[in-house]
């Protein structure tokens, strides 16, 4: 395996998590799996004011913590596979957050961001927003269960946006829209596939089970 440190990455309900698991079973590696103990995630989805910002400063501190902890370990021999990179805390806050709160965020968010980790690998998991919608539905999470429509489609199209111009790290990008990893061996079998594959650049994958 040619990246020992990888990250999965996507918007909400795609399967980020899910896929680590599965991909850390694969690989025998170490996984990392983001923190959603979030006490200002439900008052977030219920509009509560000053929420959105608790929430997002809680998230950044708490990546940061993370993947600080994560650049301690011996790593030399052993592949990393985690649910989240440390730049998508932008992809929320601008989404979120008003202009006074985004001048304090990015302050705080430029200390931090030079002191974290880079995965050698990033990994988009994609969807179609109505797919997204199913599969938040049926992990039937409670803080989950107020989420808009128009919200997960706006964070769809700003994961869209911020992939399509990403260019830090390789980078594969995956259609999932079609396929289900989780369920069918022979979708995460092709997937396994392509990660093993993967040269340096960008490069996109449809799976076989996806419709043309």
């Amino acid at each position: 395996m040619k990246f020992r440190s990888i990250a999965v990455e996507g918007p909400i309900g795609v399967g980020k998590t899910s896929f680590v698991e599965l991909l850390a079973r694969r690989f025998d590696a170490f996984k990392v799996l983001e923190d959603l103990e979030n006490p200002f995630l439900k008052e977030f989805y219920e509009d509560k004011p000053g929420a959105a910002f608790q929430a997002q400063l809680f998230f950044l501190l708490s990546r940061y913590r993370q993947l600080q902890d994560l650049s301690q370990r011996d790593l030399f021999h052993e592949i990393t596979i985690c649910d989240y990179i440390f730049p998508k805390d932008k992809i929320f806050a601008y989404l979120n957050l008003d202009d006074s709160e985004l001048l304090i965020y990015d302050k705080l968010y430029s200390l931090l961001e030079g002191l974290v980790p880079k995965p050698d690998l990033v990994i988009f998991l994609q969807a179609e927003t109505r797919t997204l919608l199913e599969r938040i539905g049926r992990r039937n999470r409670d803080y989950e269960s107020g989420i808009s429509e128009a919200y997960v489609n706006e964070v769809n199209k700003a994961y869209n946006y911020f992939f399509f111009h990403y260019t830090p790290t390789p980078l594969l990008v995956i259609d999932t829209s079609q396929i289900d990893f989780v369920r069918e061996e022979e979708h995460l079998g092709e997937l396994v596939e392509q990660i093993r594959k993967m040269e340096r650049g960008v490069q996109y994958y449809r799976p076989m089970g996806s419709s043309v």
